[in-house]
């Protein structure tokens, strides 16, 4: 029953099909270790040899599974009804996300493999089905000690330790079917100005020679319409809205829009804003802004990567705003679109970032690695307003290849100029390849905290990144991360532990202030918004409880900054 099915909700609001079938719920399941799945003819088989919930990782206690040993490889079958309504429809399977390498099988013929564990994945199955029952196969294969696959936090050891935490194997976002018509929509991307200029990018399939319309609405009424021809698959679309809503954290204004091609339609939506970097500032629709983010790891005690209801997404970033904070870091993990989706409506700035840790970026395959899954990344979410930045990498090595840094860099801002794009997370910037230089400090002493980043005001920083230039450091984005644990004094944290949650609130209110009041600071990340299994550094504990006065936490953090108009 519909009921019964978790994650029900369409995870693409951004372009969603009234058209379409969750296919999340039981599966059939099986953990191939010794990788000889496909040996065994996995995919021609009836069934396998167990049960899991979908789209819960085997990792988790929702996948009914909760293996938390390494699993380099698993399987998953499913018979599907599938129903067509005219002979040239389409059928598409989508994958929201599933880690690392994945193959699928329709009726024991192969159909694709794709590679990356945190971007959707799109299969045309039309030529494999046949009228009645299908037989849908899905291979895994993830090997997070290979050093050749990104992996953000999932742990390297067989015991998560320290900021590493439970691995995620296989599926974990929303698997579903789409049939659609042979001349359809793809995607779609929004191109905003604050002058009310906006420029839409609609790729298509077949559709040479064809009219693309778009119907804007605001608050349910019509606005605007405007109309493109598709040319080699993609039509450009523009049009000037009256008196713009902008888009920002206090007043979060979205337009809806129709999409039409032919017999396709899709709801989408967008928000107007402009985003500059200028002179240790962060603009936002021409007004500086100070960035109060928290790191946010995305992490649940039940779920492991997977929020066990939509509601969760939506708390998080409640209990974020409880706090005084306007945004987040999305931190070493490609969060799914309906996280991306409440940002959107409720005003919560956010950092894309990719989970650069487990690659080691010194060797030529991470070049293969990343590349393609990072632009499917900025494919997929460029359309949301929320996002205000880009962050392809996080505190890498010493030994890094610096080209590949400038190449992603690069390719970033080629595919979005209209954003800022840190290089890599402090540590090791490539100077003359980042928009913002910032930093990580964990000092937990609120008066030694002051007197470095005073530093910056008289040019005698000497904090990291020693090189290159310390002193154009202006988003300290991470620190904080103080360690307390209200029920023992077992995990880890950063600093000594704290002796008292008095303590840690007067803690963070001098860094806090330390940063508030320096006026070449424009952002700060705290460490972080929730505690993970044995990180024992959050404002809240991982069941999402209040460790602390969050009033005192909220005025703290949403005093006024010295850089704000």
């Amino acid at each position: 029953m519909e009921n019964d099915i978790p994650r029900k909700e369409h995870p693409f609001p951004h372009f969603e099909r009234e058209r379409w079938t969750n296919l999340n719920g039981e599966w059939d399941f099986e953990i191939d270790n010794e990788n000889s799945g496909k040996d065994r003819k996995l995919y021609e088989k009836d069934r396998l040899a167990g049960k899991i919930t979908v789209p819960f990782c085997p990792e988790s206690k929702l996948s009914g599974i909760g293996n938390t040993d390494f699993m380099n490889c698993v399987w998953y079958k499913r018979k599907l009804e599938i129903e067509r309504k005219a002979p040239f429809e389409r059928v598409l399977l989508h994958i929201g996300a599933c880690d690392y390498e994945t193959e699928v099988w329709v009726n024991g013929r192969y159909v694709r493999k794709h590679s990356g564990g945190y971007t959707p994945i799109s299969i045309d199955i039309t030529e494999h089905i046949r009228p009645g029952g299908n037989d849908v196969t899905i291979r895994a294969y993830d090997d997070v000690r290979s050093g050749k696959q990104p992996v953000g936090k999932q742990c390297h050891e067989y015991g998560s330790f320290g900021a590493f935490y439970t691995r995620t194997t296989g599926i974990w976002q929303t698997v579903w079917l789409e049939t659609v018509p042979e001349i359809r929509l793809v995607s779609v991307n929004y191109h905003t100005r604050i002058d009310g200029k906006v420029r839409i990018t609609v790729k298509t399939k077949n559709a040479n020679g064809k009219k693309v319309i778009a119907d804007i609405y605001y608050n349910g009424d019509k606005i605007a319409e405007a109309t493109g021809i598709s040319t080699l698959n993609t039509a450009e679309l523009e049009i000037e809205i009256e008196n713009p809503k902008l888009w920002s954290p206090e007043y979060p204004h979205l337009y809806d829009v129709i999409l039409t091609l032919e017999d396709d339609t899709v709801k989408s939506y967008f928000g107007i804003r402009e985003i500059a970097v200028e002179n240790h500032k962060i603009f936002l629709n021409g007004k500086s802004i100070f960035g109060r983010f928290i790191l946010d790891q995305g992490y649940y005690p039940d779920g492991v990567y997977t929020a066990p209801d939509d509601s969760d997404l939506i708390r998080d970033i409640e209990l974020s705003k409880a706090c005084g904070f306007n945004g987040a870091r999305l931190h070493q993990k490609v969060f799914e679109p309906r996280f991306l989706y409440h940002a959107d409506r409720m005003g919560y700035m956010v950092w894309g970032e990719f989970p650069n840790w487990g690659l080691d970026i010194s060797e030529p395959d991470a070049w293969k690695a990343i590349s393609c899954e990072w632009l499917e990344e900025l494919e997929r979410d460029m359309c949301h307003p929320c996002i205000i930045g880009w962050c392809p990498f996080n505190e890498t090595q010493e030994n890094q290849d610096p080209e590949l840094i400038k190449f992603i860099y690069s390719m970033t801002k080629a595919t979005d100029p209209s954003r800022p794009v840190i290089d890599t997370s402090a540590w090791c910037h490539v100077e003359g390849y980042t928009d913002l230089y910032d930093c990580h400090d964990y000092d937990q002493d609120p008066e030694r905290f002051k007197v470095k980043f005073d530093g910056l005001l008289n040019g005698t920083y000497e904090g990291e990144p020693s090189n290159p230039r310390p002193n154009d450091v202006c988003f300290v984005s991470e620190f904080g991360g103080t360690w307390w644990d209200t029920d023992s004094v077992d995990g880890w944290g950063y600093g000594e532990r704290a002796k008292s949650s008095e303590e840690v609130e007067k803690r963070y209110e001098g860094l806090v202030s330390a940063l508030l009041n320096n006026e070449k600071i424009c952002a700060f990340c705290y460490t972080q918004l929730t505690d993970i299994e044995q990180e024992k550094n959050g404002l809240y504990t991982y069941d999402r409880v209040p460790k602390f006065d969050i009033e005192r936490i909220k005025k703290a953090t949403e005093a006024k900054a010295a850089v704000e108009d």
